[in-house]
């Protein structure tokens, strides 16, 4: 099986000036020279060469200033790739790395991972030999890098701070589509928290809501995020709009007895039905879910509410969850979908996630849909429902119509290539 493989339109031409150095480490003269023709046609002034892991770090010694990128083969005497790769890391050199292999995916995919846990710039893997057009594309992977891969600003939140903007209603939501997968037309949409200090502008949720659940101050914010996201549900219903929304529900808070009865209130005041609110959980969350909250969780299930496994996948215990708890909707992974039409490996257990939610009789969902290429598979393999970038960003609730308008000329495109088999499709009550 081929590892991923980079395709794309001719980009001759947009390197010049902007790639002046490569670093080629191929055990193979033909290879070597095959590449230094192409990257001489792309307009690279300085080609490096070495024969194997060893003789590149040697070369890199040398040399006044690093390349602006390296193509690696991972097969090599003396000094493999993956060697070479880690050799790089023990020293820091932050150069961006092509992979030329003829290796499986398997394997190639294995060192891709290492490589970005690493922190290591990686740009693509493409199979050997190197069209012109692949090259050019994987170089210009390796110019987007480090604005990519730069790590978050480490912003300190204070709990007085987070506690007054929970307060004062800064925390809003913004809803990202979901849409069904045969059609393109929309499901629903998941509320993801956002917000904008005065002083220190946007601050990501992974730097508030661990705080919230630090300070004791997620029950607050859910409960002012369930708020906003079901009185806008009720606007859009009322408005003619046929939809859902999600909310993640922080596992913290299933310990409470309470909080069945404030879901309730905060529905009715909306004048929604429970089935048209989501209950996103973890899946990770869920692993230590004993007594009370697998209480609350059926509760809530009972009350009429849907309740989603979100990253499933990435847990241990995935289907022990499946059958501990009575959810609706199974949420697949962002990492189980994004490239699958490109890794076989990917798409096998994305097509087993998709099949086994439609024999339990659950809706599957398939986020960091971001390409059409993954879009036609989840189409194949019969998923319900996608959300990602393809389709849409998470915008402000009063942005969703213009966002609707605008969706009518993707639908063309989204209902291009249809299921070989019909899915199978649970009650959209449940969703």
């Amino acid at each position: 099986m081929d590892p991923p493989i980079a395709t794309g339109g001719s980009m001759m031409g947009s390197l010049e000036g902007r790639v002046r150095s490569v670093l080629i480490v191929e055990d193979s003269s033909v290879q070597r020279a095959h590449l230094a023709g192409l990257l001489s046609l792309l307009g690279v002034r300085l080609v490096h060469q070495a024969a194997n892991g060893a003789e590149a770090l040697v070369l890199l010694d040398s040399l006044a200033t690093p390349p602006d990128a390296m193509v690696i083969d991972l097969h090599m005497p003396v000094m493999d790739g993956i060697e070479l790769i880690q050799h790089l890391q023990s020293r820091d050199m932050k150069v961006p790395i092509v992979v030329a292999s003829t290796r499986e995916s398997t394997l190639v995919s294995a060192v891709l991972e290492m490589a970005r846990a690493n922190g290591l710039q990686i740009s693509r893997a493409a199979h050997k030999p190197l069209t012109l057009d692949v090259l050019s594309e994987a170089l210009m992977g390796c110019l987007q890098a480090p604005a990519d891969r730069r790590a978050p600003e480490s912003i300190y939140v204070e709990p007085s701070q987070l506690a007054s903007a929970i307060e004062n209603g800064a925390i809003q939501p913004h809803f990202q589509p979901k849409v069904d997968v045969r059609s393109g037309l929309i499901r629903g949409v998941e509320a993801l928290a956002r917000w904008t200090d005065d002083a220190a502008g946007p601050i990501a949720p992974d730097r508030f809501i661990p705080v919230a659940e630090a300070e004791g101050l997620i029950h607050p914010l859910t409960l002012s995020m369930l708020q906003q996201a079901t009185t806008q549900l009720g606007a859009w219903l009322a408005r003619g709009f046929t939809l859902s929304v999600a909310v993640n529900l922080s596992p913290k808070l299933l310990d409470s007895s309470r909080l069945v009865s404030e879901i309730d209130a905060i529905v009715q005041r909306a004048r929604i039905r429970p089935e048209q609110l989501v209950l996103e959980v973890t899946e990770n969350a869920l692993i230590s879910c004993e007594g009370v909250a697998l209480g609350t969780l059926a509760r809530l299930r009972m009350a009429g509410y849907g309740l989603s496994i979100d990253d499933y996948g990435t847990g241990f215990s995935s289907m022990q969850q499946l059958a501990r708890v009575p959810f609706t909707e199974l949420k697949i992974d962002r990492s189980f979908v994004h490239g699958a039409h490109a890794n076989e490996q990917l798409r096998v257990m994305l097509q087993s996630s998709i099949e086994m939610a439609a024999r339990l009789g659950l809706t599957s969902v398939a986020e960091g849909v971001e390409t059409l290429e993954d879009w036609i598979w989840l189409q194949r393999y019969g998923c319900n429902v996608g959300q990602g970038w393809l389709i849409g960003r998470a915008l402000p609730g009063d942005q969703l119509p213009a966002w609707l308008r605008g969706h009518q000329t993707r639908l063309a495109r989204l209902r291009t290539v249809h299921p070989v088999h019909p899915p199978v499709d649970p009650d959209p009550s449940s969703t």
